[in-house]
């Protein structure tokens, strides 16, 4: 039975997956949601056999279920390919008694890639089934990995362009050289001077912005998102957990039923809200562990059940988690109130208003699966050099964020379940944060010597994402201020 997708603010908006992921958001603001979350129809203990790409089929048929089967199994072996280093895609790597999932194995080499490889396969299979003759212009916000995870999914893809916004200064070095150096006669990238939610609240304001829309429609264009608030990026993420069990029931890491935990670091909720859907599909996950860095603004309305934005916005080491408006939880709060697009909207209109919502004690109850936590800066270093010193394994901060609040969980519960770790990004993209928690000796290094100490350290070859990067030109350097993104899209598509 086919799945329709309607808005989280407005019900009677309902759509097939392939225009969902074509509009990337519904045109009353709100998210795209699946009417009911299907249940596995494979048993996990069959899955034992299959490869990632066997196991992402069986996944992304019970929603994207207006594509044929050969158009989902072309875009998937599109997807992932050669532009992963590890035949396994995704490996879990075992330290001590925690497993990693290594998730930075892509082209970009951060978790991104894993949506991102197979979103523009995704759109232009959808927008030939719509018959959708105007060009797709790919809207986004960054934080540092969906922008170069976005920008090298669409370089050169025919019937698209793309148009990124990142924070100037909210990014790690290496994540802004990977952008400003993307090639590809599609592909914009601006930089702006404010943070990460200035330049999400911007992408949306063009998005909501009709008069925008009808001057794009006279161009021959429309816009559409790789953000994670589009639902083709978030139906490929739900594969990884779902690989992830049963290549530990494979191995003998679980036994058939028995539950794991998942710790995910966490800014714009969407790789921990995949993991919520896996469970939902039958998973045996038991607490979907929600890890914040200092921007706590998830581990306080996990804590209280009041979401409350409005507090400093800190720059820290883990770039990507620098969020205050965490988009898809959205989604989760329309679940949590039975499905009630109403109520949601009642809070979304809140939160856009006085920057705090409340939720009921009733939705309260529905977050009993959900754990907060969160890891100072001075933690985040310490798990990365303690993990180095007693293992040799080294982590990103976005992962060292995961581990530290991951030891904390185990050290006040004491909790013996087997925990699986979402490891987001490559040490190599936050060289000088990774290195400086090692051993602050390094500070003196440039970027790409730190990068070559890092390899010898990690005993890890350079990945080609950063070899790429050396001495690759800068081809973007357009820096403006949040009020004037619009007049810049419109400068790029001569409107």
């Amino acid at each position: 039975m086919d799945i329709m997708y309607q808005s989280t603010r407005n019900p009677k908006e309902k759509v097939t997956a392939s225009q969902a992921i074509l509009k990337g958001l519904a045109s009353d603001g709100g998210l795209f949601v699946p009417e009911r979350i299907p249940l596995l129809d494979v048993s996990l203990e069959t899955m034992k056999t299959y490869n990632y790409q066997q196991i992402a089929y069986e996944v992304m048929k019970l929603y994207l279920t207006d594509f044929t089967e050969e158009e989902l199994k072309n875009c998937i072996q599109c997807a992932y390919d050669s532009k992963f280093d590890t035949p396994q895609i995704a490996p879990l790597k075992q330290v001590n008694d925690t497993i990693y999932l290594e998730l930075f194995h892509g082209a970009t080499i951060a978790f991104k890639d894993m949506a991102l490889s197979i979103l523009p396969h995704l759109m232009t299979t959808a927008a030939k089934k719509n018959q959708v003759s105007n060009e797709i212009v790919i809207l986004t916000a960054t934080s540092g990995d969906t922008g170069k995870a976005a920008l090298a999914g669409f370089a050169d893809v025919e019937g698209t362009r793309i148009i990124v916004f990142y924070p100037k200064d909210g990014v790690s070095p290496i994540q802004e050289k990977q952008m400003v150096t993307q090639r590809g006669a599609n592909t914009h990238v601006i930089g702006i001077r404010g943070n990460f939610d200035d330049a999400q609240n911007g992408v949306k304001e063009m998005f909501n912005n009709k008069k925008l829309e009808e001057a794009m429609k006279k161009k021959g264009f429309q816009f559409s998102s790789a953000n994670s608030i589009n639902i083709g990026r978030l139906v490929p993420q739900i594969v990884y957990y779902v690989y992830a069990y049963v290549k530990m029931l494979a191995d003998g890491s679980l036994k058939e039923g028995e539950s794991f935990h998942v710790v995910v670091p966490t800014g714009n909720f969407g790789n921990i809200l995949a993991a919520y859907y896996a469970k939902s599909m039958g998973l045996p996950i038991g607490k979907l562990i929600c890890a914040s860095n200092e921007n706590k603004v998830l581990y306080d309305f996990f804590s209280t059940g009041t979401y409350n934005k409005n507090r400093e916005f800190k720059l820290t080491s883990s770039p990507s988690m620098d969020i205050l408006i965490s988009s898809n939880l959205e989604r989760l709060i329309y679940h949590i109130a039975g499905d009630n697009a109403e109520k949601n909207a009642e809070l979304m209109q809140l939160l856009s208003q006085t920057g705090v919502y409340e939720i009921t004690q009733d939705m309260k109850e529905m977050l009993q699966d959900f754990e907060g936590g969160f890891a100072t800066e001075e933690q985040t270093a310490n798990t990365i050099k303690t993990l180095y010193q007693n293992t040799e394994y080294i982590i990103d901060p976005h992962t060292a964020v995961a581990a530290s609040v991951l030891y904390d969980y185990i050290e006040h519960t004491k909790d013996k379940t087997k925990c699986l770790i979402a490891s987001t990004a490559s040490p190599f993209k936050f060289t000088r944060s990774v290195m400086r928690a090692i051993d602050n000796k390094y500070d003196a290094m440039g970027d790409f010597a730190l990068v070559d100490e890092l390899s010898k350290l990690s005993k890890t070859k350079v990945p080609k994402a950063i070899e790429d990067i050396r001495i690759a030109p800068v081809l973007h350097n357009t820096i403006c201020d949040p009020n004037k993104m619009q007049a810049q899209v419109e400068i790029i598509l001569e409107l």
